[in-house]
């Protein structure tokens, strides 16, 4: 047992600490505050606190646990909503209130709730550590698999069915003259990445349901994405909008040190969610976990180490799952506040010289895998982590060091948000190192001319942008009727197929096979545009079409009417320039 021998914000060092390890879990005070020891030297400790820290004094105890910082693996943790450490606010607030006392200390998993645990193993099965032993149904959308703990092996000695709490031995194994009992909940430190058999190629895409993201610059499953942008921009609407839409099974959305209006408004909104697939409530594969700028900052580190570790452990049982990170900006300025009040030597603009050591460490957490264990099967886990860059700076060391890591950049563009253009990501600026990747899926299970859409569309936004600078000098009258027409086309892929309202129904979300169908009708109008300026038809004309109305509504469009009505679209295309040219050769 040492003591408390000095006090720096949300740093304490102790004093008479000699045994202690790093990253070992301590209780500060009289109060029993949590923290984690970062440094050692001789028989001084220092240690983060998780919790504020003002009202300790020096020579009051602090007790060494010996364990480093853990989170408990179990049924119960979809639909939870917990802090950093992972410490249930629900049940916080039945202990402590609105405001969270300090010192309180709440168990993650409820150790009174009965789970229905039904085996798939049965007595004298060999089992080793990542095989599935037993399910339970945790929620209505999602069965939770039982895993024998890594570190265990044998036989099956005994293995139960019927309703168990969490603490509950369900299974015993036997290996010589050991025994291990087996409950449905198991224990894993958070620092320490869960083991996989092996890493697979991300050739998979993360379908998420926006189209400037599906198109333009596609996610993997087990990928990783950034999207950087200013105040402002629709970081959390866009982190939002894929952890609704995404195909992924489990979704854990980590809000690390944002405004508390923020995450208010997740807390409240995702439990009134409906799942698109299921029509069931979004939470029931969910999991939250808030830590808010208000709260103290060393939870902020903890906080994404929290949300990774459960992500892998949903990964294990073969479910693809999608952490979305919320920001690691705040999380870097977490670390670069503890950094200074330890003394360490400064890096870049202040941050600590290990914070690219950090961000690449937690990004190679996301993978496509296969997973430890019988019977086997391939899980997922794909980061997508916003940036919030001062002043929308993205040459700024967190920016900078996640760009190197990540393969996805999703550049916000605060201008376009003030045009109300959203997603506001700058298609010129952003890109994804899996689309060529990605080509040979699209091509099987969409259209084999899917890249090549693709390319003529992004063709066209970048002739755009250099039109553009003609435009502002002399005007769009001033061009050939060819460049016009390439301006009237980047301005229908930009309009029509770009933009997408998070508030439809409809709109919200296209499957592939919608967008492919849309971005085919917009690329088809603009070739038989370009044939008929050939034949001497004039581009008023062509920009007066009444087929360009129902190009204008396409994303409207449900999913079951996707086929019919674009097809007739098409036709109405094929129709009305037919008609014109026959006019225009009169």
């Amino acid at each position: 047992m040492g003591e408390i021998l000095k006090i720096v914000g949300p740093v304490v060092v102790g004093e008479k600490m000699l045994g202690a390890k790093m990253y070992d879990v301590v209780k500060v005070g009289d109060e029993r505050l949590i923290g984690e020891i970062i440094k050692l030297g001789g028989d001084k400790a220092t240690i983060q606190v998780y919790e504020e820290t003002s009202g300790l004094k020096p020579g009051e105890k602090i007790v060494n646990t010996g364990l480093p910082l853990t989170v408990e693996l179990g049924p119960g943790l979809l639909e939870s909503i917990y802090d950093g450490i992972q410490r249930p606010l629900g049940e916080m607030v039945k202990k402590s209130g609105n405001f969270i006392s300090r010192g309180v200390v709440a168990n993650a998993l409820d150790r009174n709730k009965k789970w229905a645990f039904n085996p798939t193993a049965k007595k004298g099965d060999k089992v080793k550590g990542g095989d599935i032993i037993g399910e339970v149904k945790e929620t209505d959308i999602i069965v939770h698999k039982i895993m024998v703990p890594f570190g265990v092996e044998g036989e099956l000695a005994e293995i139960r069915k019927g309703n168990f709490s969490v603490e509950e031995t369900i299974a015993f194994v036997k290996n010589g003259k050991e025994k291990h009992e087996l409950t449905l909940m198991q224990k894993w430190e958070v620092r320490r990445p869960r083991p996989c058999t092996e890493k697979l190629s991300p050739n998979t895409p993360l379908v998420t349901g926006q189209r400037i993201i599906d198109t333009f610059f596609p996610i993997a499953k087990g990928g990783t994405a950034a999207i950087p942008g200013p105040f402002g921009s629709g970081k959390t609407v866009t982190q939002q909008s894929l952890a609704k839409f995404s195909d992924c099974q489990i979704i854990v959305y980590v809000g690390c040190g944002e405004r508390g209006n923020e995450m208010t408004e997740v807390l409240k909104e995702f439990p009134e969610l409906l799942d698109p697939k299921t029509k069931k409530p979004l939470m029931q594969r969910t999991i939250l976990i808030a830590n808010t700028s208000n709260m103290p900052v060393a939870a902020r580190e903890a906080s994404v180490y929290t949300g990774i570790t459960i992500a892998e452990y949903y990964r294990d049982m073969g479910y693809d799952v999608a952490l979305m990170a919320d920001s690691t900006s705040r999380w870097a300025e977490a670390m670069r506040e503890i950094s200074g009040r330890i003394e360490e030597m400064p890096g870049e603009e202040g941050y600590p010289t290990y914070l690219a050591k950090r961000l690449a460490e937690f990004y190679e957490r996301a993978g496509r895998i296969i997973c430890v264990g019988n019977p086997a099967r391939n899980g997922s886990v794909s980061i997508i982590g916003a940036v919030s860059p001062p002043g929308g700076d993205v040459s700024e060391p967190v920016s900078q060091n996640t760009l190197r890591v990540t393969k996805v950049f999703l550049a916000l563009d605060a201008k376009l948000a003030q045009r109300r253009h959203f997603p506001a990501i700058n298609w010129l600026k952003s890109y994804s190192l899996y689309t060529s990747t990605l080509e040979p899926t699209y091509a099987n299970y969409v259209s084999s001319d899917w890249t090549e859409n693709m390319r003529k569309a992004m063709a066209l936004l970048q002739k755009e942008a250099e039109l553009q600078e003609i435009v502002q000098l002399v005007g769009p009258d001033a061009l050939p009727e060819k460049e016009q027409a390439i301006l009237d086309a980047a301005r229908m892929i930009r309009e029509d197929f770009l933009q997408q309202s998070a508030f439809s129904e409809i709109d919200a979300s296209a499957s592939l096979k919608k967008q492919y169908r849309m971005l085919k009708a917009i690329l088809k109008f603009y070739n038989k545009a370009i044939d008929a300026l050939d034949l001497g038809v004039q581009l008023k004309a062509v920009t007066s079409l009444k087929v360009r109305e129902s190009i204008a509504r396409m994303k409207e469009i449900t999913e079951n009417d996707v086929d019919k009505k674009i097809d007739a679209i098409m036709g109405e295309i094929d129709l009305q320039f037919d008609r014109m040219v026959k006019e225009a050769a009169r």
